[in-house]
């Protein structure tokens, strides 16, 4: 398996937020592992407690594993790990998805998690219920795969998100694309975009679904530097409510293997999320 310094989270602290550099000064050089979660899930059994480390701003809180088949069910340790999660959400509780480190035994393990509380809780931790963690191989409660935003915090946590943006095909690179703006992360977009895109520019997105993608591309994909696929998107804007956009998005290698990248300005140019039917 393929460890990333902890350089890189320290990286990722410093992108997002200058003002915090010290993730883990502590202990720089740790190794962080992406494990599969059928080993995870021997590492870390029910009634355990390790520390989640969030990515973007490098605080910690501890957490205890409660349940969970498919994936981690865990809840805060205390009611000062419920706080510092919600202040992590930004003081208000949320499905968003985030890059997350798991800290057990001396093992730095590449996760993610959501921050909505819900199903049932068992410690005095005023946090009503649990929420899940994933590791890379993990799966909803609804599905037998991977969530797509789940996969992609875990790259990111592993630093491995470029990677896997350098050699993922045109469908791949617009469902990351979408992902990251339903997730409003930057470094997300940004990995699959011409350009970079600040968190403004998405502030308004509630939600998004990529409901199709036309897959003619295939026929042309060994022939063309720029594809226009068609796709339809259900846009959740903030006050505005549902949108759906069926057009196109662009997509652009710079040589026959360069990687796939969005024209991120041209569809947001024709997304400017007003009242008017796309």
């Amino acid at each position: 398996m393929k460890k990333v310094l902890l350089v890189v989270l320290a990286s990722f602290c410093f992108i997002f937020n200058p003002s915090i550099t010290k993730a883990a000064e502590d202990e720089i050089g740790m190794p962080i592992e992406m494990l599969h979660w059928k080993e995870v899930n021997k590492i870390l059994p029910k009634f355990v407690k390790f520390t989640v480390l969030d990515v973007e701003t490098g605080m910690k809180f501890n957490v205890q594993r409660r349940a969970g088949r498919d994936h981690a069910d865990v809840q805060p340790l205390t009611e000062d790990d419920t706080k510092i999660m919600k202040k992590i959400y930004n003081g208000k509780w949320s499905w968003k998805r985030r890059a997350i480190i798991i800290i057990s035994d001396g093992e730095w393990i590449a996760a993610s998690m959501h921050g909505m509380p819900h199903g049932a809780g068992a410690l005095a931790n005023n946090f009503p219920g649990h929420f899940c963690i994933h590791f890379y191989g993990s799966t909803t409660h609804r599905t037998n795969s991977m969530d797509l935003s789940h996969k992609l915090m875990i790259l990111k946590a592993a630093g491995k998100l470029d990677e896997y943006a350098a050699t993922a095909n045109p469908d791949k690179v617009i469902s990351a694309f979408i992902a990251g703006l339903k997730q409003q992360d930057p470094f997300v977009v940004s990995s699959v975009s011409l350009r970079e895109m600040s968190l403004k520019e998405m502030s308004m997105i509630e939600n998004a679904n990529l409901a199709s993608v036309n897959k003619k591309w295939k026929q042309q994909m060994d022939e063309r530097w720029v594809l226009d696929i068609p796709v339809e998107v259900e846009w959740y804007i903030k006050n505005k409510g549902k949108k759906i956009y069926r057009g196109s998005i662009r997509v652009v290698r710079m040589s026959p293997m360069g990687p796939w990248k969005v024209d991120a300005v041209t569809f947001m140019e024709k997304n400017k999320f007003s009242k008017k039917k796309a």
